[in-house]
């Protein structure tokens, strides 16, 4: 996993947002415990509320209906109504992204874990702290193979880095103790809570003592060993070409001064993941190149490297396998370093009294004329409001400009699609304004993954979160369309082209997004997306832009 990220929004607040429910408005959880009888999913809630998860994102169904009544005697607790386990999971990342610590999933048995794995994928490789709830069937009813019947430990074990079942209620407040622990350690942590469990009368009195949780499930991926912090500063400072590879704290504001510092003095290049989980970027801070997306851009950007040093980074391999092509895209020659301590303390040794060299607002005069994939990144830079969380899922129309354009922008927190899974800016963008709610959010989202979580946009509206989305119409998977030809696949005609394109019928996002509740326009030109994203993030509240890109 990447290295955590320190917690918290930070940052200066640039406006308030009166009539914006979030985090700050929630009842903090009652002192003491309950004495009188509860049930079992009172007690779960009162436990998940004395560790600090204050929000559970939900597409709740039977099993989990006490977990729903008990929301209303506690109301430090938020429950937040997502229309699709999609939209909960990938909420719950974005809340955790920004937060630094967990929110809740509540889900439907097995097929609604199911369905929110894709999400529950992405916040695993984004390292993000996050504690799911799973219903399950009574222990009397599970021998009955109902049809929602269904091996939730298994589903569970492929994202989560702890998988627990309580046994009895009372065992609830040790077991939301563990599953909390874990999940801030920067992992997915599941408790598959059984109907009866849920329903048993219960107090905090009965509580017992139980043995320590199962722990199972989605190792970290192998990473190669660590090297002393004087063997890399041996490395930095031997004169031969070096890169830094930063990921996780390193790509905070204090992570990328360090950095800088270092390569000032050692020429050291700087580089970060295609999408982060979490960077520091814009204005007043030190910038730092993504890796591309495809092997030889990567390849090419670090072939007169020598050295590449891993700081909280993973090593750079291959997104998907192609004929004859290498998936470790580290090139020939080069030596893998990975740091451990402090990179403040490394730049403190190599680079005394160097001041680190911050990024200036730059201002682009965009010329009027149709919306493409080479412009539209400097029209939303130019206009980004201060102290903005972007969440980035635009891929193929971001690729080449977004990065550049962005670094020259406002100061701003920018979150990844780390794991690829797509489906993810709308729900990260709903979790990232709850965590946030003092700090306007912007989502730039490509058309077809919109589509994979577009309920989203109700959560939006009736959340009445601050959340300006860009959905880029290129009206096809344009990045499929290039991966076509880059596996080597024969295509001569319609039936391939139909599997990419998203134009018969086209997609209406206007429309869409009004019957979600959002406030929608369509932007065909530069003028018309610089006028209508101004007026989005100067109000307060969720609004939808689609822009159209002509190539």
């Amino acid at each position: 996993m990447p290295a955590r990220v320190p917690p918290g929004c930070t940052g200066p607040v640039p406006r308030a947002r009166s009539g914006s429910p979030g985090a700050g408005s929630l009842v903090p959880a009652r002192p003491g415990r309950t004495v009188r009888p509860v049930t079992g999913a009172d007690l779960l809630v009162e436990a998940l509320l004395e560790h600090g998860v204050r929000v559970c994102f939900g597409n709740p169904g039977t099993s989990e209906m006490h977990f729903v009544a008990a929301l209303d005697r506690y109301p430090g607790m938020r429950g937040v109504l997502c229309l699709s386990e999609g939209v909960a999971t990938g909420a719950a990342d974005g809340y955790g992204r920004m937060a630094g610590h967990p929110a809740a999933t509540l889900l439907h048995l097995g097929p609604g874990l199911a369905n929110g794995l894709a999400n529950l994928h992405n916040a695993r490789r984004a390292g993000t702290p996050m504690l799911t709830v799973v219903g399950d069937h009574a222990a009397s009813h599970r021998g009955l193979d109902s049809p929602l019947e269904s091996d939730i430990d298994a589903l569970a074990g492929t994202v989560s880095a702890f998988v627990h079942r309580p046994a009895e209620p009372a065992a609830l407040p040790r077991d939301v103790a563990a599953a909390v622990e874990a999940a801030a350690a920067g992992a997915v942590a599941t408790l598959i809570v059984p109907a009866d469990v849920s329903w048993a009368d219960v107090s905090w009195a009965d509580a017992v003592a139980q043995p320590s949780a199962a722990v199972r499930g989605a190792p970290a991926p192998p990473r190669p060993p660590a090297a002393p912090p004087h063997h890399v500063e041996k490395v930095l400072t031997s004169g031969e070409p070096a890169a830094l590879l930063l990921d996780g704290a390193a790509l905070t504001a204090g992570g990328l001064r360090a950095a800088d510092r270092i390569a000032q003095v050692t020429g050291a290049r700087l580089f970060c993941p295609t999408w982060p989980a979490r960077l520091r970027r814009g204005a007043g801070v030190p910038a730092v190149t993504p890796l591309g997306y495809r092997g030889e851009d990567v390849r090419e950007q670090l072939g007169d490297v020598r050295h590449l040093v891993l700081a909280g980074a993973r090593r750079p391999v291959a997104s998907f396998a192609y004929p004859g092509r290498d998936g470790d895209l580290v090139p020939p020659g080069v030596r893998v370093h990975t740091l451990t301590g402090s990179l403040g303390e490394l730049a403190d040794r190599i680079a005394p009294g160097v001041a680190a060299r911050p990024a200036e607002r730059v201002r682009h005069a965009v010329p009027a004329g149709p919306l493409t994939a080479r412009n539209w990144a400097y029209v939303i830079a130019d206009r980004l409001p201060p102290e903005a969380v972007v969440c980035d899922e635009s891929i193929t129309s971001g690729l080449a400009t977004l990065p550049v354009a962005m670094s020259g922008a406002a100061a701003h927190d920018v979150l990844g699609l780390v794991g690829l899974a797509i489906g993810q800016g709308l729900p990260l963008a709903a979790g990232a304004a709850l965590a946030c709610p003092d700090r306007p959010v912007v989502c730039l989202e490509a058309d077809g993954s919109a589509m994979y979580t577009l309920p989203a946009l109700w959560t939006h509206a009736r959340e009445r979160l601050d959340v300006t989305t860009v959905v880029l119409n290129n009206r096809s998977y344009a990045i499929l369309r290039a991966e076509l030809d880059r596996v080597g696949a024969r295509r001569s005609g319609t039936g391939s082209a139909r599997m990419v394109d998203l134009d018969d019928p086209a997609l209406d996002f206007v429309h869409l997004s009004h019957g979600m509740g959002v406030p929608a326009t369509r932007a065909t030109t530069t003028q018309d997306l610089a006028a209508q994203f101004a007026a989005a993030v100067a109000e307060p509240g969720p609004h939808l832009i689609e822009a159209v890109l002509t190539t």
